[in-house]
């Protein structure tokens, strides 16, 4: 009986090895892209705001992948603002954006359930069209953050790449802030280059 035991647990074990070494990772939904642009579509963040000219994150990051990002931010947009932008957005005919809302949420109260029911209509407008969705998260919370799980569980989800909390590491560092919410240069770069590999793996390189 012992020995029944022992195998059993082996077994378990050596099962539970194969899973992790050989599970399939999430799929990437409309991985690869078609042909098209690729759009930054979002808020002040987006948008650059803080920033000096041509040193909005979208324009840095295109700097890197060597390829323009059209930059589609507009300050103090909330996620509603997004739905009602999105038929701009798709006349572009993008084959992939970086999304950005939710900050202009938090700021203005808006419940966090509303938001992510507005941000899950986005990205499945955004799928339907054939769009490479790839999420940027941001805090929701000075304390605590209430967005965080949100935002990974929406991404697994639609399966969107993520990239969580692009602020972090940023805020209350001078160097970095042009004010208390807005990067500076210094600032929109370093968000440029937390969502560089991400970018690279949706264009497979």
């Amino acid at each position: 009986m012992k020995k029944i035991l022992v195998i059993t647990t082996m077994v378990i074990i050596l099962g539970g090895i194969f899973l992790l070494l050989f599970k399939k990772p999430p799929a990437i939904t409309n991985f690869p892209p078609k042909e098209g642009i690729i759009i930054a579509f979002g808020d002040s963040l987006v948008e650059g705001v803080g920033a000096t000219e041509g040193n909005a994150f979208p324009a840095k990051l295109g700097k890197l992948v060597g390829e323009p990002i059209l930059n589609m931010g507009h300050a103090g947009d909330t996620t509603e603002d997004g739905l009602r932008r999105l038929t701009e957005v798709l006349s572009e005919n993008p084959r992939i954006v970086l999304l950005l809302l939710g900050g202009n949420d938090f700021l203005g109260k808006i419940p966090a359930e509303q938001t992510f029911i507005n941000l899950d209509k986005i990205i499945a407008r955004l799928q339907e069209s054939g769009v490479l969705v790839i999420l940027l998260g941001v805090r929701g919370g000075f304390l605590t953050d209430q967005y965080d799980q949100r935002y990974e569980e929406l991404a697994k989800k639609r399966g969107a790449l993520y990239v969580p909390n692009v602020l972090k590491g940023l805020l209350s560092h001078d160097e970095f802030m042009s004010d208390s919410i807005h990067p500076n240069d210094a600032g929109y770069k370093k968000i440029a280059e937390k969502i560089y590999p991400v970018l690279q793996k949706a264009l497979g390189k």
